[in-house]
């Protein structure tokens, strides 16, 4: 068999071709010029800081509204935001995952514990002043509330509004999941009382939500439903109720002013915490935040602004 020689085809190039080739060549250095990044925007990028900044759910919104504030303060600092809640931001921090972690309860000592065996020392900043509002739907004729009572409810010992001034009906109760800072405060200061020894727990049909929007969409569809929320979370298909210390106490209704001064019983700081003592771009969004610019912002949001001596 003889074997098949290949024969090689060279294409002309025409005049016409030529002139085509000389045409496009130009064009399409211009092309490749345009897509490969210029060295001054790599370099911004480059230099561009992201402050990861994790947890309460609570703080969410006042979180948001900072980092997008904090832009135009700081154009080559982003700020990250992503909620959980407080013990998902702790954990972050204490993982080395985060660079601030919000919380609306101080750090657990085991946390405080588990931060320092990983290496990192916490500490702690307050930022805000919340009002931790008890919340019915608007169709509830009960107004009024005394904390021994809140805790009889949460804990399930009273289990019918007619107990406490209502209709006879019963009682749905509504909470925070257990990872929230939140449910971890009206546990401890509400459920307990405060009380050291005490080991009362939320009663075991209460409803666990993942976020306020939850809390928010069982009150505002159940007649019978009870829950809390931080002030700023409260909408018009909630009705508020005013707290009392006990039955000798005046019922105060919760509001930046109320929170501020003190008389409403269910008053509580948010925090940040840092892996260390904050320095460069953490440290100056920390004393931005803490400053009359980021105070202004927890105002505007239904939060209550630091006092100056808390500031400092």
């Amino acid at each position: 068999m003889k074997s098949q020689q290949l024969k090689t085809v060279t294409p002309k190039l025409t005049t016409t071709s030529l002139s085509i080739l000389a045409l496009l060549l130009p064009l399409t250095l211009i092309l490749l010029s345009a897509c490969k990044p210029k060295p001054d925007t790599v370099a911004a990028a480059d230099s561009r800081h992201v402050i990861q900044n994790k947890g309460s759910d609570t703080l969410l919104n006042l979180a948001l509204a900072w980092a997008e504030a904090y832009e135009h303060v700081d154009s080559n600092t982003s700020i990250a935001i992503t909620g959980g809640g407080t013990g998902t931001g702790i954990a972050a921090l204490i993982n080395h995952t985060a660079d601030i972690a919000n919380a609306s309860r101080p750090m657990k000592d085991e946390e405080i514990a588990a931060a320092r065996a990983n290496g990192i020392e916490p500490v702690e900043f307050p930022i805000a002043i919340d009002a931790l509002a008890i919340v019915v739907h608007p169709d509830n004729p009960v107004s009024e509330l005394t904390l021994d009572q809140l805790s009889d409810m949460f804990a399930g010992r009273i289990t019918n509004w007619k107990e406490v001034g209502g209709k006879d009906a019963p009682i749905v109760l509504v909470s925070r999941d257990s990872n929230s800072g939140t449910h971890v405060y009206f546990l401890e200061t509400v459920v307990r009382k405060g009380q050291k020894g005490n080991k009362d727990i939320f009663a075991p049909q209460t409803l666990l939500m993942p976020s306020s929007v939850g809390i928010t969409s069982e009150v505002s569809r159940n007649p019978n439903a009870i829950g809390y929320d931080g002030l700023g979370y409260v909408t018009e298909q909630e009705k508020v109720i005013a707290v009392a210390h006990d039955s000798k106490s005046p019922f105060v209704p919760p509001s930046a002013e109320t929170a501020g001064n003190g008389t409403y019983p269910l008053a509580r700081q948010l925090f940040m915490y840092t892996a260390g003592e904050p320095t460069g771009e953490i440290g100056r969004f920390l004393d931005w935040v803490r400053g009359s610019e980021g105070q202004a912002i927890v105002t505007q949001l239904g939060f209550v602004p630091l006092n100056p001596a808390e500031a400092k």
